[in-house]
């Protein structure tokens, strides 16, 4: 058994490679081998997202806080709320954020294929953030 105390991990500025905005990365674990799942909670002050990624086997998200957007490429800007559970599937282009007034916390759960987690794409446009 292994506990992860609170203040035990450092919180994290998310890179501007990856997110647009202020972004803060709290990590909560990361299993030893042989298992592949972690899991950080990320707080996305008003207007601040993600760029566009995948992840090679799928990503959820437990909203935690606040309310955010979450879209899929080729698809509308659906709302989420503290309580909502979303997951994308394996490959699924999307990103996910803040509200432009209302910043938004989710923990991000995903599993590592040969070692990762996340493929970045390019940053989400002003235009397709207020589509």
């Amino acid at each position: 058994m292994e506990i992860k105390r609170i203040g035990s991990q450092p919180s994290a500025k998310g890179p501007s490679d990856w997110f647009t905005g202020t972004v803060r990365i709290d990590p909560l674990f990361q299993a030893p081998d042989p298992a592949l799942v972690q899991g950080a909670s990320v707080t996305f002050e008003p207007g601040a997202r993600t760029a566009w990624h995948t992840h090679p086997l799928g990503q959820t998200l437990i909203v935690t806080g606040g309310c955010g957007w979450v879209p899929r490429e080729d698809g509308p800007i659906e709302e989420i709320h503290p309580g909502d559970v979303v997951w994308f599937s394996p490959g699924e282009k999307h990103w996910h954020g803040a509200t432009p007034t209302t910043a938004m916390t989710h923990i991000a759960i995903q599993e590592k294929k040969d070692g990762k987690v996340v493929d970045w794409m390019e940053q989400v446009s002003d235009e397709q953030y207020r589509k």
